[in-house]
């Protein structure tokens, strides 16, 4: 096993400009969101996930699964796509306007989620402030194919431009809609409970110390960033400006994360990652 490599990525690709951002925690939240509106996606998850219980678990678990494929070895990434796969093919729903019974890794729910995320992540950072060129765009989404392969799609099947993404959403808009499940999620994301650590002492009532308006506003920040059409499903949160607004408070928090030391905004495999692309860079 390489344990020296650079990984499905490495330095000089666009998704390691990308994924330097600390902006991405609200990209995350907004696909979240997305993915909600998928009645067969909403399905699987809320059948098969213990996400209500421990959704911070869940989140780091994520993350975790995230932060291999992007700055992992190649062996680290194909061996996290590889257990993946296997979890998903043990799971299963029930289709809830049908009743039919459905695999959670069909090709086009895997698609939808991937699709979300990977447009969450690029989009977001941009709106944020990173400088993306069209061509860096375009070369994210084609990167990302390599993202694609490990949870078992076929990255011919994957859009691999911005152009060929618009066009997917527009095709799997009808699909879309929402439910009481989405509406449930939707309510949770926005409001979950935080890590006990971050919770004010129950003698207080409601818990909306500062940790809880600076979650409120990550998720504000999330919700207004959704393309016009995803709001529309929920209802049409939001005034006309809700666009304007969370692209500002995204730069506003980008420019905030970025005073933060290096040291305690890059995780672990980001960290050693660097570190192995300095070394081979040396050799």
């Amino acid at each position: 096993m390489d344990t020296e490599d650079l990984g499905l990525f490495g330095p000089g690709s666009v998704t390691w400009k990308v994924h330097e951002e600390p902006i991405l925690i609200v990209a995350g939240l907004r696909s979240l969101y997305l993915q909600a509106l998928h009645p067969r996606a909403m399905a699987g998850v809320a059948q098969n996930s213990n996400y209500r219980t421990d959704a911070w678990g869940r989140l780091v678990r994520t993350a975790t699964y995230v932060g291999t494929t992007i700055y992992g070895t190649t062996a680290e990434a194909e061996a996290a796509g590889r257990r993946l796969r296997v979890r998903h093919a043990r799971m299963r729903a029930t289709d809830p306007f049908t009743g039919a019974e459905f695999r959670v890794d069909e090709p086009d729910l895997l698609r939808w989620v991937h699709i979300t995320e990977v447009e969450s992540f690029v989009s977001t950072a941009r709106r944020a402030g990173l400088a993306l060129t069209d061509d860096e765009v375009d070369g994210y989404y084609t990167e990302q194919r390599r993202s694609a392969a490990l949870v078992g799609l076929d990255p011919d099947d994957v859009p691999g431009t911005a152009a060929e993404v618009a066009d997917y959403y527009r095709d799997v808009r009808p699909q879309l809609r929402m439910t009481r499940e989405a509406a449930e999620t939707a309510v949770f994301l926005t409001a979950p409970p935080l890590p006990w650590k971050l919770s004010l002492p129950a003698r207080v009532g409601l818990n909306l110390g500062p940790p809880r308006w600076a979650y409120f506003g990550i998720a504000a920040t999330a919700l207004g960033m959704l393309p016009p059409w995803a709001l529309r499903l929920y209802g049409g949160l939001g005034l006309p400006t809700t666009a304007l607004s969370a692209d500002l408070s995204a730069r506003a928090l980008r420019l905030a994360l970025a005073a933060v030391p290096r040291r305690y905004r890059e995780g672990p495999l980001q960290q050693a990652a660097k570190e192995r692309a300095a070394r081979l860079t040396a050799a």
